[in-house]
């Protein structure tokens, strides 16, 4: 359709579903690189605009209705430092019974998000203020590499791709990608387009740093038990050490001091955190359930 043609839009209903989620990715990456033979003025179509408008509002509307709401922040983040002891999360099977091929969907998985590794938190950027601005900027400029092109975070994960034997092309596997992993990027690009949600992508991106280091601990756990090649091992031994700082970063820094100037966003806030925990459960669950069936969770053509 973006290459020509009709103009005709599909029907979506389901706010969590393929066709969804599918097309809403399509549409939030004409504002990233763009797609090959794709008009770049797609970006700022009207009638797309007011598509994704609509496809928008489905889904934000099913997320405000599937999490609790509150404005409790230190309860959030307090809950987030918290390990359960017999944790059953897909990191906590990779690293206790995972084969090389659940690790390789995994890998396919994320690349979807690992692509483009902290370019949609960038969007909250200019809707900060102050010290909340500057230390996001900070935490930024480490996932960008800390000003060196070889150690951008998006870039150590194309050498875990490589050396998983995985092509490394950009969003090379878009199309085995599950709606469960597309919404999880889709939440990321919702929250950072949109002014009005700034407080639930920092919400978000707390929450992705306060839970990513022991994550990434189990997961150098299980690349060391299938002798993974080092490249996959870095990308995680690089998370464990720069986000255990981070969090702290994010949660005093950022949201302490964006809630001292706008403290009515707390609950968008706390929101931000429990859409990030809802769909990373969703996601989690797909790919157990499809492992534990003995299937791939990957999108079948």
């Amino acid at each position: 359709m973006l290459r020509g043609g009709s103009r005709e839009w599909p029907a979506m209903s389901d706010p969590y579903g393929e066709d969804l989620q599918l097309a809403l990715h399509t549409a939030y990456e004409l504002h990233y690189r763009g797609f090959t033979g794709v008009d770049p003025e797609w970006e700022w179509d009207p009638d797309l605009l007011r598509l994704r408008r609509e496809m928008e509002k489905a889904f934000l509307d099913a997320l405000r209705a599937d999490v609790r709401g509150g404005d409790d922040i230190e309860g959030e983040l307090a809950e987030l430092l918290v390990e359960p002891v017999d944790g059953k999360g897909v990191s906590h099977f990779l690293k206790d019974e995972g084969e090389w091929w659940h690790m390789r969907e995994y890998f396919v998985h994320r690349s979807i998000y690992h692509h483009k590794e902290a370019d949609p938190h960038a969007w909250v950027i200019p809707r900060l203020q102050g010290q909340a601005k500057a230390a996001l900027v900070a935490v930024e400029f480490d996932e960008f590499g800390g000003g060196r092109g070889d150690r951008l975070h998006s870039q150590l994960y194309v050498d875990l791709l490589a050396g998983a034997g995985l092509n490394t092309g950009y969003l090379h596997y878009l199309d085995q990608a599950p709606a469960e992993m597309l919404a999880v990027v889709n939440m990321m690009s919702l929250f950072g387009l949109h002014r009005s949600l700034r407080g639930a992508l920092v919400g978000h991106f707390a929450a992705a740093e306060i839970t990513t280091a022991p994550s990434a601990q189990r997961m150098v756990k299980a690349l060391a038990r299938l002798e993974a090649d080092e490249a996959c091992v870095h990308f995680y031994t690089e998370h464990m050490e720069a986000d255990a700082v981070h969090e702290q970063v994010m949660r005093r820094d950022v949201i302490g001091d964006l809630l001292k100037r706008e403290p009515e966003l707390t609950g968008s806030v706390v929101f931000g955190i429990q859409a990030t925990e809802l769909l990373e459960d969703r996601f989690g669950e797909h790919v157990l359930s499809s492992w534990r069936a003995g299937r791939s969770s990957l999108r079948q053509s």
